[in-house]
């Protein structure tokens, strides 16, 4: 009874200590992309927090494994002949086990689950439409009064913007790592992605400012890119009103 107390001490001992610096490395460092839209900060918040509750059952596993790697190692040389006695299963610790699991499963199904998802989803109405179509291994953007542009992206900041994208011959993916956000463009089919982008800021700024295809598409795929612009709303009147002159 004693070895099994001091084996329990022992491994809540280490679960804390694993614990406490796994939440001090989750929370404490901010090691994520910069954000530049408010659907990045949809997901970030998600990703934190999935990350903070699956801290301590990591911790929980380590421990029990360290525990049973120092405590139960064998203390003779050579290879056991015959196996060891057998460990009656606890019920108390099962049950308590199961039922923590189960109801961090609810939570997260909750939230980020449903809440995070309608979040993100929004309302279904947009300050802007873009048409964007994906082809090996390029894009072309079209914007309202039928402006166009080749491998290059602008937006307007802070207002919501809906991608309606679609594929010109094979499967293609629509990625954009500074937002978060990603979807297939699909030949014969019309996909929408919504986005508020926030603040000013070009592929110059922040590398994770472009559009990626982030499904593999033939030779060209890792070159499938364009940089993705963020102007003010002025400014952005102002860029689209010369492309459409220029038109």
């Amino acid at each position: 009874v004693d070895r099994r107390r001091t084996d329990w001490i022992w491994f809540g001992a280490l679960w804390v200590l694993l614990t406490a610096i796994g939440e001090f490395l989750a929370l404490g460092l901010d090691l994520l992309p910069a954000r530049w839209a408010h659907e990045a900060d949809v997901v970030d918040e998600a990703y934190i927090l999935l990350l903070a509750l699956s801290v301590p059952i990591f911790a929980g596993v380590a421990a029990a494994l360290l525990v049973s790697l120092l405590r139960f190692r064998v203390q003779v040389d050579g290879v056991p002949t015959e196996d060891g006695p057998p460990v009656h299963t606890n019920r108390r610790v099962v049950r308590l086990w199961l039922a923590s699991t189960l109801t961090l499963a609810l939570m997260v199904t909750v939230n980020p689950g449903f809440i995070g998802l309608a979040e993100l989803r929004g309302e279904p109405s947009a300050d802007l439409v873009v048409e964007v179509q994906a082809q090996r291994w390029s894009w072309k953007v079209t914007y309202p009064d039928g402006a166009e542009t080749w491998n290059q992206l602008y937006l307007p900041a802070d207002q919501r913007v809906r991608f309606d994208i679609t594929a010109l011959d094979i499967l293609h993916s629509f990625w954009i790592p500074a937002f978060r956000v990603k979807i297939d463009a699909v030949p014969g089919r019309t996909t929408h992605l919504y986005v508020t982008p926030e603040g000013a800021g070009s592929f110059d700024d922040d590398f994770n400012l472009r559009v990626q295809c982030a499904e593999i598409c033939g030779l060209g795929h890792s070159n499938m890119a364009m940089p993705v612009t963020v102007l003010e709303a002025d400014e952005f009147d102002a860029w689209l009103t010369d492309l459409a002159e220029g038109a």
